[in-house]
């Protein structure tokens, strides 16, 4: 029987339900199963143009898996001696937000050192302070407390209230001894971006001890990863400072209204909670400059400062520090420079070795001798970071005569990583050899003779047996 024109539209309509329905059922599945990515490494990437010790990861050739993975527009990783492990657009210039308090606690502290402050001297909290907004310490007008005290109240829980206290009472006592200036707290600004220039940082303007940029804070006041770097290893290297950003929670007493008040401080530096290397710095966070963060890490044999702007959530910006940490101290390892299967037993100031053999030095009084040699310290080791390319080695050997002993200096080993000399190390014999006595010389002297006009050798020659395993092997790694 042929359907009528009522029957056929509920047919049509109940298909359109069901299309409808199994819509409606795989977007929840797809939104149940976008609930579970975690949104702290959502946005990780490696990039070809991030830079590892100054070559960009396309330029060197390396893998994803080589590389750090993060979040961050601008990242910079730099240890205490000022080398650069990884860099992304950290000389491009953003906004800080409240790392900008790192350098307030720094010229606050060198104010210290130059005697026109003193960590006890006593601040008034001012009306323009405590009315700052966005983080805050808790201080109202009028408290009292002294500069030790306020740097704390500064870098733990980020006061903005702090910031603009210190850069007061500091600015005044700068402008009482002497600095240019009819203005407490613009002084104070001069000599945040003086310090800035000391350091030689490139392209960094500070406007405010704080670090807000929006409202009656807006204007140029700008840095980059790279100068913040450079700013953070600076600090850390004032143990006050040290201290004073890997404390954690803590509490500070204040003098309000005659009467001492505690304030609890929780440290927005969630980092120390959960890395264990971590040991401060400075968190921030703007809308213009994104969730950021100026991390120290020490793994008991190097610091490490790590700084990372505008990446997309809070708890990414730690995931990103960290990674860049881990990153590092993975890939700086200990490599052995002395490797040869021959090996000899030798002592070498008071100490036995199973020392591997180096090379064969060739006596010069002999025609076909040659001194086993290793390394001075036959279990040297130079620390190298892994991706910064493979270890080369060159010898040098000396023009031996006369009895050698084990120990005797024959020469010297150089090694290289990327055209830099990463260690020198004297080579030593690992054997003892005679020169020849009289008749031996005797011979020697008439065999050279003859070989002077045939054209034969007048002395052994010396071979470097020592090899340099690959630290970089871009065929494996790739594989």
């Amino acid at each position: 029987m042929p359907f009528d024109s009522d029957t056929m539209h509920k047919a049509r309509r109940s298909v359109a339900f069901r299309l409808v329905g199994l819509w409606a059922a795989t977007l929840l599945a797809l939104s149940c199963a976008l609930q579970l990515y975690t949104p702290d490494s959502a946005y990780a990437e490696v990039r070809r143009s991030d830079v590892v010790l100054g070559q960009t990861v396309e330029e060197r050739g390396l893998t994803v898996a080589q590389c750090p993975s993060i979040d961050a527009l601008y990242a910079c990783v730099m240890d205490e001696n000022g080398t650069i492990y990884f860099e992304r657009d950290a000389r491009s210039a953003t906004q800080i937000a409240s790392i900008t308090k790192v350098m307030t606690a720094l010229v606050a502290l060198d104010a210290v050192d130059e005697g026109i402050v003193s960590l006890d001297d006593t601040l008034t909290v001012s009306a323009a302070a405590a009315e700052v907004g966005e983080s805050s310490a808790g201080l109202q007008e009028g408290d009292k407390l002294d500069l030790n005290t306020a740097l704390y109240a500064l870098m733990v829980p980020s006061g903005n209230d702090a910031a603009i206290a210190i850069a007061e009472y500091v600015g005044q006592r700068m402008l009482d001894a002497g600095a240019a200036g009819d203005d407490a707290y613009q002084t104070f600004i001069d000599a945040m971006n003086a310090k800035s220039s000391d350091l030689g940082c490139i392209d960094t303007v500070y406007r405010n001890s704080h670090g807000l940029d929006s409202g009656e804070f807006a204007g140029d006041q700008h840095s980059c990863a790279y100068d913040q770097a450079l700013v953070v290893k600076e600090a850390m290297t004032d143990e006050r400072f040290r201290e004073t950003v890997n404390l954690g929670d803590t509490t500070i007493t204040v003098e309000r209204d005659g009467e001492d008040v505690e304030l609890l401080l929780e440290a927005t530096d969630l980092l120390l909670e959960t890395y264990e290397y971590a040991c401060g710095v400075k968190t921030g966070h703007t809308d213009l400059a994104g969730f950021s963060f100026a991390g120290a890490a020490n793994n008991g044999t190097r610091d490490l400062y790590a700084i990372v702007i505008h990446s997309s959530s809070d708890g990414q910006r730690f995931t990103d520090t960290e990674t860049l940490f881990d990153w590092v101290y993975d890939n700086i390892v200990s490599y052995s420079l002395a490797n040869n299967d021959e090996t000899r037993s030798v002592t070498l100031d008071g100490q036995t070795y199973n020392a591997p053999v180096v090379a064969q030095v060739a006596h010069a009084d002999w025609m076909d001798r040659t001194i086993a040699a290793t390394l001075a310290d036959p279990n040297a080791v130079a620390e190298v970071f892994a991706l910064n390319g493979n270890v080369s080695q060159s010898f040098e050997f000396n023009d031996v005569h006369g009895n050698v002993h084990v120990g005797d200096t024959l020469g010297t080993a150089t090694f290289y990583q990327h055209n830099e000399v990463i260690a020198q190390v004297d080579v030593v014999a690992a054997e003892d050899v005679s020169a020849p006595n009289f008749f031996e010389g005797v011979g020697i002297w008439w065999s050279r003779l003859f070989n002077n006009f045939s054209g034969g050798s007048q002395v052994a020659e010396s071979v470097v047996l020592n090899t340099t395993p690959l630290l970089n092997d871009k065929a494996s790694a790739a594989s």
